[in-house]
């Protein structure tokens, strides 16, 4: 298929199994389709401007570089595929990163008990923890499509997680919608200050079933960033700027595109032809492949629009669309995709099926002016890891000493 043609048949065919799934999941979730969302009760407090931010936790080398990887949906069961893990751990012996985000669906809606769910999550961060890599993750649509079944939501996979030597999650900001949203400040070689930031956000499941009486049909299903979201992220942005005496440049990671994603892609809000795609490429520097579209909430979250008033973020990257795969310069920021890791989620189909599986690593430099050196792609296909269709399900890995 080409740029200008997104498949949208395995999104349907995963749509109506993630439908089954979230029949069963409780009502009263963030972002879970049922009635009428009840208004929210305003918050006890308002979040202070220091919560979410992670302190000493990671910083740059004496030399003053930094390297960050993306991973996106790994997105299995307890018995992940084994190239899933085999294309972690050549990208990680590759680029040999200071820390790694593993960006939403890092489970997929099959556990059945809780021991199974937290099986599919060790299996994917081992890799990071047997080498002693600093990691995170982000949550994403499908995370909590097994809670009716195992018992565990998104907090209680925080809590799980937290018991790694190598995770750098927190609990995050209090009083704000989603699970874990948290700001990673890294340090000068010398220690002196924030140089850059990693910014993980929740950017949620699913749409309600209606607001106001109103459904979504002919809408996109997705979840959004909340107003008080972006609130969080200009006030600790802030809260950075006063501390270091200057702006911090950085990165945000987040599961679902952004509207802005879709409006690079072509040049445009309205008009989606090759033409307009073709101007795109040039005046937003395209690089890679657009194979789906962008599926996003139903409505913008003005995250953008943030972003560009504060003028401290660099780029903001997402995964859920797994064969999507571009970057581009959207008006300053980069927007940009990290393609799906894992081999037990939907692909390309046929014989191309896995072609695209994949990470996103990032090059950070004190040396460089705003110290985002720039980003690449690393494929399953480097590695010389079999691309044939179909699944190769693997045994669950051991849990670590003290984890359970």
């Amino acid at each position: 298929m080409t740029a200008h043609e997104p498949s949208h048949t395995r999104r349907s065919l995963l749509l109506a199994s993630t439908a089954a799934a979230t029949g069963m999941a409780a009502a009263g979730m963030m972002g879970t389709a049922g009635a009428d969302p009840a208004p929210a009760a305003p918050p006890e407090r308002p979040p202070r401007p220091s919560e979410g931010i992670v302190r000493n936790q990671l910083s740059f080398h004496d030399d003053g570089t930094f390297t960050v990887v993306q991973f996106n949906d790994t997105q299995d069961g307890h018995r992940t595929d084994q190239r899933t893990i085999a294309l972690q751990e050549a990208v990680l012996d590759d680029v040999r990163p200071d820390v790694v985000v593993i960006n939403g669906d890092v489970i997929d809606g099959s556990p059945t008990t809780a021991l199974e769910a937290k099986q599919a999550i060790n299996n994917v961060v081992r890799p990071m923890e047997d080498r002693g890599i600093a990691w995170a993750l982000t949550f994403g649509n499908h995370d909590e499509d097994s809670t009716a079944a195992t018992g565990l939501d998104e907090a209680a996979y925080l809590t799980f997680v937290q018991q790694y030597p190598h995770n750098v999650n927190t609990v995050g900001a209090r009083d704000v919608t989603g699970t874990g949203n948290q700001v990673l400040p890294v340090r000068s070689a010398d220690g002196a200050r924030d140089v850059f930031a990693l910014w993980l956000l929740d950017s949620g499941r699913y749409a309600p079933e209606t607001i106001a009486g109103q459904d979504f049909e002919g809408y996109p299903s997705w979840d959004w960033l909340r107003p008080d979201q972006v609130q969080w992220y200009v006030r600790a942005s802030e809260e950075l700027e006063r501390r270091n005496a200057a702006r911090v440049p950085g990165l945000v990671f987040q599961h679902i595109a952004l509207w802005e994603h879709r409006f690079m892609w072509f040049a445009s809000v309205d008009s989606r032809t090759p033409d307009d795609h073709d101007r795109a490429v040039a005046k937003h520097s395209l690089v890679g492949e657009r194979n789906e579209d962008e599926c996003t909430g139903p409505f913008n979250s003005g995250m953008f629009a943030a972003l560009l008033q504060r003028g401290d973020v660099k780029g903001l990257f997402v995964g859920h669309d797994h064969i999507n795969t571009y970057v581009g310069d959207y008006y300053g920021i980069q927007l940009g995709y990290g393609p799906g890791t894992g081999f037990g989620a939907y692909g390309l189909g046929g014989a191309e099926d896995h072609r695209l599986r994949g990470a996103r690593v990032f090059h950070l430099d004190q040396s460089v002016e705003e110290v985002y050196a720039g980003t690449e792609l690393r494929f399953a296909a480097d590695y010389g890891i079999d691309l044939s269709e179909g699944g190769q399900p693997g045994e669950p890995a051991d849990f670590l000493a003290g984890v359970h």
